[in-house]
């Protein structure tokens, strides 16, 4: 078995901090940004994107990330068992 790819960041390159402290483009807070920067192992970071992909159905409006991000994860070779 080979080893596990490092998952990139969830972020979209949009960074705008409006809703309440979220990105508008990914709903990451900037506490939540450098939280992601510092965990290692891939399924630390699988989690974190699963718990995101969470917090965007409940805080709603973020249909547009999914698509975006799957297209960075396919530009980086990752592929992740979480459906987006």
């Amino acid at each position: 078995m080979g080893k596990k790819r490092k998952i990139p960041s969830p972020c979209v390159d949009v960074c705008k901090f409006r809703r309440e402290g979220h990105c508008i483009g990914c709903s990451m807070t900037k506490t939540q940004k450098k939280m992601f920067k510092s965990l290692k192992k891939p399924e630390h970071q699988e989690a974190f994107v699963e718990m995101l992909v969470h917090q965007q159905n409940d805080m709603g409006r973020y249909t547009h990330w999914a698509p975006a991000y799957m297209k960075k994860l396919r530009k980086k070779g990752v592929k992740m068992s979480l459906p987006l």
